[in-house]
């Protein structure tokens, strides 16, 4: 049997992961593929970062550079003045708050976690940057390793694996050992749908997400609104709360613990009837079984 984590120490906070949790998406940039520019002000940001809090949100990941497919990198000081007035916000109205900083690069990161923030999250695993992985250990920050193949702006271009799920696994054992190498306790995967992936690609992967369970590492799924929904249904991005839904249920199944999303309440809605429906599975399994 896979023993699954059912903790995580952000910083001295415990978070528990026994149940599937909610991450928050708030970007803090311009041109992301969904919600840029649609936080004008510092205070847009913190109360839309509040009120995901309020309906469930474990976890409030802000990002201050869009990794949509084709857009090109920022420094981090552009960065660093983009988050860091979100982040003071949040923390001011809600010291407990749980903050992941998206980024890729170390400076960022540090000056941030200097702030109070509590997590990492590298879109690179820590390949861009390799000096993320040091901060991270000294702050004790968990961090999450996405795969992504190749970078935002060419990670589309004709992206191919033998296969994919067994490519992303070599991948993860390897981030893995220089992770822990460093010092890293609390790690998080995400297999990066969308990163340098067809949508052949996302769905075999999303089919296959049970391969990483033997890691034993808590599984992050970032599905909320893609491509990989769009170009299936023909909608846009604001259309894409339905099939978002659908592809959620499915990870849950398939063995995510985390929901990186857009649409809090709904995603706390999928994990509530995945619970009671896996709670009644093993009831009925239960009662068979002394019934026999």
């Amino acid at each position: 049997m896979v023993h699954r984590q059912s903790t995580i120490n952000a910083r001295g906070q415990l978070l528990d992961i026994a149940r599937p949790v909610v991450m928050g998406v708030v970007n803090v940039t311009p041109d992301s593929f969904f919600d840029g520019g649609r936080h004008r002000t510092v205070q847009d940001s913190v109360s839309y970062a509040l009120r995901m809090m309020k309906e469930g949100a474990q976890i409030i990941d802000i990002g201050g550079m869009s990794s949509r497919p084709g857009s090109g990198l920022i420094d981090s000081s552009t960065e660093i003045e983009r988050i860091t007035p979100v982040v003071e916000g949040i923390l001011s109205a809600q010291p407990d708050a749980i903050i992941s900083i998206d980024t890729i690069h170390s400076t960022t990161a540090r000056v941030l976690m200097d702030l109070g923030a509590h997590m990492i999250n590298d879109i690179s695993g820590g390949r861009y940057d390799e000096d993320i992985v040091e901060v991270a250990a000294k702050f004790g920050a968990p961090f999450i390793c996405m795969h992504m193949q190749g970078l935002p702006t060419s990670m589309q271009d004709n992206p191919a694996y033998e296969d994919v799920a067994l490519d992303v696994l070599k991948y993860f054992v390897q981030r893995i050992s220089v992770l822990r190498n460093a010092g890293i306790k609390d790690i998080i995967l995400d297999p990066g749908f969308g990163f340098g992936k067809t949508d052949a690609h996302n769905y075999e992967l999303l089919g296959k997400l049970g391969v990483f369970k033997f890691l034993e590492l808590p599984i992050l799924t970032g599905l909320s609104r893609k491509s990989m929904i769009c170009r299936v249904l023909k909608v846009k991005p604001d259309e894409a709360l339905n099939g978002t839904t659908a592809l959620h249920m499915l990870a849950l199944q398939n063995g995510a613990g985390i929901l990186r999303v857009h649409d809090v309440k709904e995603a706390r809605e999928v994990i509530e009837l995945y619970e009671f429906y896996k709670s009644a599975q093993n009831q009925n399994e239960t009662t068979t079984m002394h019934s026999g």
